[in-house]
């Protein structure tokens, strides 16, 4: 065999690798959709929970930054707040695929 050859056992042994790592990316979008994380904004005045395929949950509001003649506040506490989650959620979906990948930038997985 010359050097850098590829051989079928080498083939089918990369083969099960990768079906092995397409189970376990199975499993980490499973356990990712059970995941909670919790982002708040203005002190805590705005909270908003999302899970680790980035899906919008829940959202609670202090009432007491609920002022009618200032809706621009709410809202951008509420963006910040939801923002803040959704990176912190994606931050966890690649750290995760990353344990699986040994840290390979594979498209789509992230």
């Amino acid at each position: 065999m010359l050097k850098g050859e590829i051989t079928f056992m080498d083939i089918g042994k990369l083969m099960k690798q990768a079906k092995k790592m397409q189970q376990e990316m199975v499993k980490i979008q499973e356990k990712l959709a059970d995941e909670r994380i919790e982002a708040s904004a203005g002190g805590g005045a705005v909270k908003v929970v999302v899970n680790g395929k980035q899906e919008l949950l829940d959202i609670k509001i202090d009432p007491s930054v609920v002022d009618p003649d200032d809706i621009e506040m709410l809202q951008d506490l509420v963006l910040a707040a939801a923002n803040e989650a959704l990176q912190q959620s994606r931050d966890l979906a690649a750290q995760r695929v990353n344990s699986v990948t040994g840290g390979m930038g594979i498209p789509g997985l992230t």
